[in-house]
């Protein structure tokens, strides 16, 4: 039994030591790191590039892409969760619009800014932008740090 489980582990860990192995990890830890859950995609982008260099473009693309589709999903939840009754809290982000978004990458404030975005009903074309825009510039940062 212990046998079978340490092969199945082995097997795992080889998988998701493999190229597409690690942006499909990464895919994951970025998109739920967007989201409630406490994850950090940087530390992930960071090792699959010590590990796989020559993925630099494809990594900050899934990870840019995993992440803001994670953001959205948090923008869909304030959208269809939202209630009729103004926040005060949300005055900010009413007066900044979807530009405000560039900093939904920043940790516990961005999933905030999501949720908020989606319950003001702002253009979901322009929020998904702005975020893409902020999240890729953080990991152009944490991408130099791995490979300089």
């Amino acid at each position: 039994m212990l046998g079978q489980m340490e092969s199945l582990l082995t097997s795992i860990v080889t998988q998701l030591a493999t190229p597409i192995g690690s942006l499909l990890s990464l895919f994951a830890a970025s998109f739920l790191a967007a989201t409630v859950i406490p994850l950090s995609s940087e530390a992930v982008l960071f090792a699959v590039l010590k590990v796989h260099g020559n993925l630099y473009w494809p990594a900050l693309i899934v990870a840019t892409a995993g992440n803001t589709l994670g953001g959205m999903s948090s923008y869909l939840i304030g959208r269809y969760i939202g209630t009729k009754k103004p926040l005060t809290q949300l005055a900010r982000l009413q007066r900044y619009g979807s530009p405000a978004m560039i900093f939904a990458w920043l940790p516990v404030v961005g999933d905030g800014l999501c949720i908020a975005s989606g319950w003001l009903k702002l253009d979901w074309a322009a929020v998904a932008a702005w975020q893409t825009l902020g999240r890729i510039l953080r990991y152009l940062v944490v991408a130099q740090g791995a490979i300089g």
